[in-house]
């Protein structure tokens, strides 16, 4: 997480490091309601030590990671709170991050190339579905499914309904990949392609990699235990 980044919010922080809501407590830094505000425009406004406060936050990001870089990927022998733990910071950090930019590259060659490439609608359309489910099934696992894998004597009816929804989910996004290989021709790049025709393509190719390996994670090692499902 880079800190410096002039977009980078408040809340964005404080989802990706959970313990840097007691931090921005501790800096007189409303990270709720206020939390929509970009981190740099807050510590400049409010005329906040920035040295001070980038150590701690970094010191806390240091503490996350180390959690689950002490088993070398070892991801068998995580427990349920350090894997969930490694997929938010590396998984559902990276689809935060390329999501949109991906959207924003479609939408740039649909309208530079739509005409002589009219698969551009649908494979634009097919990703659109695709963002607005997995920026839900992203909160949904943060928020309802991670915090309670490891209170499962009190919650194993709730965790195993949850981990149908979203091995479900997980096949619905497998059909969209699908389909979008199918639409683009596996990503069959035209004569007449620009670069960022190359780079949206690209930026496909490596999501679709990123994700199969996210939701193997999920569904055959941290969910294993409460469904026999596979994987897509």
């Amino acid at each position: 997480m880079n800190l410096l980044d002039k977009n980078i919010s408040i809340g964005q922080v404080v989802t990706a490091v959970p313990k840097a809501a007691q931090i921005f407590q501790e800096f007189g830094i409303d990270y709720c309601c206020g939390g929509h505000r970009p981190l740099i425009e807050v510590v400049v406004n409010h005329k906040i030590n920035k040295s001070e406060l980038f150590e701690c936050l970094d010191q806390a990001i240091a503490d996350r990671q180390s959690e689950y870089e002490v088993y070398n990927n070892h991801f068998d022998k995580m427990s349920p709170a350090v894997l969930s733990t490694y997929i938010e910071d590396t998984h559902h950090s990276y689809l935060r991050r390329e999501l949109p930019e991906i959207a924003d590259l479609l939408s740039t060659i649909v309208r530079v190339h739509g005409r002589n490439h009219r698969e551009l609608y649908e494979v634009n359309q097919l990703f659109g579905r695709l963002k607005t489910e997995l920026e839900q099934h992203l909160l949904k696992e943060e928020t309802l499914l991670f915090p309670i894998l490891d209170t499962t004597k009190d919650n194993m009816e709730e965790i195993k309904s949850l981990t149908s929804e979203i091995i479900t989910e997980h096949e619905a996004a497998g059909e969209i990949l699908r389909s979008l290989r199918e639409v683009s021709g596996d990503y069959t790049l035209p004569e007449d392609a620009c670069n960022t025709f190359k780079k949206a393509y690209s930026s496909l190719v490596e999501l679709e990699q990123d994700l199969h390996q996210h939701i193997h994670l999920e569904n055959n090692i941290l969910l294993k235990s409460y469904s026999d499902r596979g994987t897509i």
